[in-house]
């Protein structure tokens, strides 16, 4: 189920109306209610993968209790073990197996070795990444004594398959998820009205900006060897800017619906176009993913603490292994390692530091050719992360730095794709405006009269319904 859709604009009211009924009971009932819906919401893609869901869920549940009640740190270590082993070999199986026979069988063939090597015929389950990171976190964390472990499996299961969240994150933690499934949820009308608009903003995002880039960066990525510099360079101004509109808007879309419902998750997106420098790009974009590595990988290898190449190298293992699990492509790979090659200068001159991002009033000139460079830099990786394979990134950007990018630019449908250039450039002066909220629009007309504030508020609906054309999936769900 698409949160774009005619289904979830049925299916998200009366989950609504049944939970906010149930909370004259326990809140047993109401996370019930929950889980309920959290699975249905799932089976909607596929009803079969559920079971494999349901596995991961009763195997960390079980397994957290267990390391918690063994005080033979052996026996904790075989239960820690277990549970990532189990969830990191399904997520290979299912994600990487294929991949990772295909390289071998190719390196073997570079050795003169023509050995063929089967492959599965297997789907990915839709959220596996999500959700498996969200039990070995749990997990982690109680080895680590930092949480003691949930011991009623409806309040574990909702934490990890929470609808919001279940197929395309943000990636939540127990130590902030688990304590608000836990205690008993009041309505909040406020906090209901600021979800609803979050929940707006987003779909903005997906269906007005996102989908509508996404045609034309398809039409040029899919024919840019037809297509000159200038064009390609546009191709991949629209694949940046669908892909942020894209995951923001349903980071949007999920926050906003956990509001709904008293509950808060964390914030993945803080305006990364912003950014004037690619580390303070990584602390802004994909949020609960970055602060995962960071936490889970980084740290335990040894962080910033063991010099400067101990440093690099933690680094460069972080970014590789976060482009692998964007997916099983070399072209995964060689993003993350390009990111980490950006990330060189500020490691090596110490630079790469918070320095109160939010807290300046105003942008200075340098500031403003910060963001230019990271946004420049950005939009080249973005290029091999959206190429389907290394050769073809390597083509693609090797024309368009070719003499035809001062050209101008030509490809089917320009006046359309002026439209929506029109659109993305006003779309991107409204979150300039809210970068210091917590999304674009939270504070936008506040201080207008009633009226003015509405018409702002239907004039995002009918751009909406105007804009909306066959149900597209989030770029994520392939994640």
């Amino acid at each position: 189920m698409l949160f774009n859709s005619i289904n979830f604009a049925i299916f998200l009211p009366i989950v609504f109306l049944l939970y906010w009924w149930a909370s004259r009971w326990k809140v047993k009932v109401q996370n019930s209610i929950l889980l309920v819906a959290s699975y249905y919401f799932y089976a909607c893609w596929d009803w079969r993968f559920q079971l494999l869901l349901l596995f991961s869920t009763l195997l960390d549940f079980y397994a957290g209790i267990k390391i918690d009640e063994e005080s033979d740190k052996k026996k904790k270590t075989y239960w820690l073990y277990l549970s990532v082993v189990v969830n990191v070999g399904l997520l290979a199986v299912f994600k990487y197996y294929n991949f990772f026979v295909a390289s071998f069988s190719d390196g073997l063939g570079l050795l003169g070795l023509d050995i063929e090597l089967s492959s599965l015929q297997l789907i990915i389950p839709l959220g596996i990444s999500f959700y498996t990171f969200h039990g070995l976190s749990y997990i982690i964390d109680i080895y680590n004594e930092r949480i003691k472990p949930e011991r009623d499996v409806v309040n574990y299961a909702l934490f990890v398959s929470f609808f919001p969240l279940l197929v395309a994150g943000p990636i939540e933690r127990a130590t902030h998820l688990l304590p608000q499934l836990i205690k008993k949820r009041e309505f909040n009308y406020t906090a209901a009205t600021d979800g609803l608009r979050q929940i707006l903003w987003g779909l903005f995002k997906k269906i007005v900006i996102a989908d509508n880039c996404a045609k034309f960066a398809n039409l040029i990525f899919e024919n840019h060897t037809h297509y000159s510099g200038s064009t390609l360079v546009v191709g991949a101004l629209f694949f940046t800017f669908q892909i942020y509109a894209d995951f923001s808007g349903y980071s949007d879309i999920a926050i906003g619906t956990a509001r709904l419902f008293g509950i808060s998750i964390m914030k993945n997106f803080a305006f990364p176009y912003f950014s004037k420098n690619i580390a303070e790009f990584w602390r802004r974009w994909h949020i609960s993913l970055s602060s995962w590595f960071k936490d889970y990988v980084y740290i335990p290898l040894g962080g910033s603490r063991m010099g400067r190449w101990k440093r690099i190298r933690n680094t460069g293992i972080v970014f590789l292994v976060c482009g692998l699990w964007h997916g099983a492509n070399w072209t995964f790979v060689v993003w993350g390692l390009l990111n980490a090659l950006y990330m060189l200068p500020s490691i090596l001159l110490g630079s790469n530091k918070s320095n109160n991002e939010k807290n300046n009033p105003t942008t200075s000139i340098k500031e403003l050719l910060g963001i230019a460079i990271t946004f420049g830099l950005t939009v080249i990786a973005w290029i091999v992360f959206r190429s389907t394979s290394v050769t073809e990134a390597i083509t693609y950007l090797s024309e368009m730095f070719s003499t035809t990018l001062f050209s101008i630019p030509d490809f089917p449908e320009l006046k359309r794709a002026k439209h929506v250039a029109i659109l993305t450039g006003i779309f991107m002066m409204v979150e300039w405006q809210g970068k210091k909220q917590e999304y674009a629009i939270e504070k936008l007309g506040s201080d207008w009269h009633k009226p003015l504030r509405w018409a702002m508020y239907y004039a995002i609906t009918l751009l909406i319904l105007n804009e909306a054309g066959p149900e597209q999936q989030f770029i994520y769900f392939q994640f």
